[in-house]
């Protein structure tokens, strides 16, 4: 029996579960993480580009290029192992050497990345990262670091993944320009563990960086909505009195529901991009399995304390934009009922008026046909005495009897005759 024949797409989309693994490193190491996006319209920017960066970084040091059409890459480069992944908006590189430098998170680590190949990138730097992996210390040892290395007061630190490393950042960006994340590994971490480690943080930077460009929109369009929002109530007030102008205020009403709806359009993808992104956040944390360290506040709370009422903002205009245009969309049929209302008023008005001039019409019709009667009896007689001529003296009847005996005879029958043609033409 001949096999069943498999989908085109069945071993592409199986093998994409297994395109990315995370990689194997062991304590003590040291990360460099970078993201790039394009400024504008990064959804749909030349991913050509992306990847000629990174070759450009790969020539340098003749190392091997990834496969044609690509979107992932990991290899070694010189002494450092560089991971590359691109995705819908952003694009990754993440570099890793064995050991640390003896001066904490020292920018020099970062020259893995030359100046003049990041001036070069398609895009601008969404985020950096110096990640820093010891072996794990007393907890004295570990309070000591944590003090110099970070502000205590946005300090989030926790136990993780059954207490196989402590994590911890500040989630500021230090002089260097970079995000800085302190990896203590236990003894029992395993090199996969780790990896996973460094690459859950980078996701969380990275998502909750890309989550409040969502805030950045939202309060760049705030101003205006407010503009907007208090036209649409003054409008929406003027109605209610009787000397609007409902022409011009439908006008003002359709220009600011036009409005609306180009900054929904606009807006759309940047606020359904920052709910996606706020659960990858949520979700990444969420698998690290936060312990407490030193009564110290964890990732989990710091994104509680600080992330989520940004995100709250996002979702909050997200809403009073709807809301807004939908308010302008029942004005607008509020105003246009009220319109159809005074034209029915002025339409009856003008069958009323219709139905007047009709009236004297037929009065005029009835009052000409009458005239007509006694214009067309008047030339009908004289013609029936012109056509009898001598006949009525024959028997001795005068002119003047005879127009009088023949008179009602042509009336009636000119009567007849107009009544009969009314009727015909009804």
């Amino acid at each position: 029996m001949a096999p069943i024949p498999d989908h085109p797409l069945r071993y592409k989309l199986a093998n994409e579960l297994h395109a990315r693994p995370f990689p194997s490193l062991k304590a003590p190491t040291t990360a460099c993480y970078l993201a790039i996006k394009a400024a504008d319209n990064a959804a749909a920017r030349d991913r050509d580009q992306d990847r000629q960066h990174l070759l450009d970084l790969l020539d340098r040091h003749g190392a091997d290029h990834p496969a044609p059409g690509a979107t992932h890459y990991y290899g070694q480069v010189g002494k450092v192992w560089l991971k590359w992944e691109q995705h819908t908006e952003f694009m990754t590189y993440t570099a890793f050497a064995e050991g640390i430098s003896d001066r904490p998170f020292d920018p020099v680590d970062f020259e893995v990345f030359p100046d003049d190949w990041l001036d070069a990138a398609p895009g601008t730097r969404l985020t950096s990262a110096l990640i820093r992996v010891a072996e794990e210390t007393k907890g004295t040892a570990i309070r000591n670091h944590l003090e110099d290395w970070f502000v205590a007061e946005s300090l989030a630190v926790s136990r993780v993944l059954d207490e196989s490393a402590t994590i911890a950042t500040d989630f500021r960006i230090d002089p260097a320009g970079h995000m800085r994340f302190a990896i203590f590994a236990s003894p029992e971490a395993g090199e996969r563990r780790i990896g996973r480690i460094i690459q859950r943080m980078c996701e969380i930077e990275t998502y909750k960086s890309m989550s409040m460009l969502g805030l950045a929109r939202a309060r760049g369009m705030s101003a205006r909505m407010g503009d907007l929002d208090q036209q649409l109530s003054s409008l929406v007030e003027q109605m209610a009195g009787n000397a609007v102008d409902a022409e011009e205020t439908l006008n003002a009403l359709l220009a600011i529901s036009t409005e609306l709806e180009n900054m929904s359009a606009k807006a759309s993808f940047r606020f359904s991009a920052t709910k996606a992104y706020e659960a990858l956040v949520q979700q990444r944390i969420q698998v690290l399995r936060e312990e407490r360290f030193n009564g110290r506040q964890t990732f989990h709370e710091f994104m509680m304390r600080r992330f989520d009422p940004a995100m709250r903002t996002v979702m909050a205009t997200e809403a009073r934009l709807q809301a807004m245009a939908d308010r302008g969309i029942r004005a607008g049929d509020l105003l246009r009922t009220r319109v159809d209302v005074e034209r029915q008023g002025q339409n009856q008005k003008l069958l009323e008026s219709m139905d007047k001039r009709a009236d004297l019409q037929l009065r005029l019709q009835k009052t000409v046909e009458g005239l007509s009667v006694v214009a067309i009896s008047y030339y009908a007689i004289n013609l029936v005495l012109y056509v009898l001529g001598p006949i009525p003296d024959l028997f001795g009847v005068s002119k003047l009897w005879a127009g009088a005996l023949v008179a009602p005879l042509v009336i009636v029958g000119v009567w007849l005759s107009i009544r009969q043609i009314r009727k015909h033409v009804e």
